[in-house]
């Protein structure tokens, strides 16, 4: 009789342990209990020590850690009928845990879903050049487009990432050749632009040297100076006409017509004829550019020698 007192005891013991144990949780700071008593939902419970009652509540584990969540590959066609392949990566978290259980079966599987048919729809809708160089734009667009789909279900999607975008080999040519024809285009521009720096920068140069005529002697001096310094056999050494003005006007002067006769001195008689007037003759001899029939009359003044007298004397 005592043995099986005894053995009721234990078994007492040992099932009130195993409830004891089983109607004791322990949650760490990250997670939280959502508890259903009888099929309806409790105050949600965590983190720490956390009981329930065995075979009436029943708990579910919910994390509340940020989830990495990698998109497969997609296939995408673009605005501009261009095939790509595009592979992104979601974040999002649980804010809600009771909504994350009670609204969406599965709140992983559903979030997958919705991020596949939103990156197709969305990136559908632009061209190729906007997937390529405006990544920012269409990320925040995902993770909007996303957020809203998900936050009735207790979820937050904090970033979308577009991480790779496949297109095809003569896509990749065409756009090879695009960027060389952009860089040349861009080299061109520079180069005319510096062209056009350059000719002002001369236009202001000139205007300062015209002012000193003085100052575009030294730039001929330190122009052959620069040259000498490259040790070339062959110097081509400008003159400006400015130097050489004063030689030119001596060698003009030099070279002018002879001056006129001493036949200028007033009341020289020819063969008994009176000689013009001195003032005729010096207007005659004093043009330097007199015509050639004033030339002749010069000549016809002036004395030849004796002649026979006049048949009257």
């Amino acid at each position: 009789m005592i043995t099986a007192i005894i053995v009721v005891v234990v078994v007492l013991a040992v099932l009130a342990a195993t409830a004891a144990a089983a109607s004791v949780r322990v949650l760490r700071e990250y997670e939280r209990a959502v508890v259903f008593r009888l099929g309806r939902l409790m105050e949600q419970r965590g983190p720490g020590l956390v009981t329930i009652v065995p075979g009436i509540d029943r708990m579910v584990r919910i994390s509340l850690r940020t989830i990495t969540l990698t998109v497969p590959p997609q296939e995408v066609i673009t605005r501009d009928n261009v095939p790509v392949r595009v592979t992104a990566v979601a974040y999002y978290r649980v804010v809600d845990p009771n909504r994350a259980v009670v609204e969406v079966q599965s709140y992983d599987d559903a979030t997958l879903q919705i991020a596949q048919t939103t990156l197709r729809s969305v990136l559908g809708g632009a061209e190729l050049d906007t997937l390529l160089g405006e990544r920012d734009r269409l990320n925040e667009d995902l993770q909007h487009v996303i957020d809203t789909h998900t936050e009735p279900w207790g979820i937050k999607v904090s970033a979308v990432e577009i991480k790779d975008v496949e297109i095809p080999d003569r896509m990749q040519h065409a756009i090879a050749r695009q960027a060389e024809a952009e860089r040349e285009r861009r080299a061109k521009i520079i180069d005319a632009e510096g062209e056009f720096q350059s000719a002002e920068k001369l236009s202001q140069a000139a205007d300062l040297i015209s002012r000193n005529p003085v100052t575009i002697q030294l730039r001929y001096l330190q122009t052959l100076r620069e040259i000498g310094a490259t040790q070339n056999s062959t110097i081509v050494f400008p003159i400006p006409i400015d130097l050489m003005k004063p030689a030119l006007d001596a060698l003009a002067r030099a070279s002018g017509p002879p001056a006129q006769a001493s036949s200028d001195e007033a009341g020289v008689v020819a063969n008994g004829a009176l000689a013009p007037a001195p003032e005729r003759v010096l207007k005659i001899g004093a043009s330097e550019r007199a015509t050639p029939s004033r030339r002749v009359a010069a000549r016809a003044v002036a004395p030849r020698g004796p002649s026979k007298a006049s048949p009257k004397a």
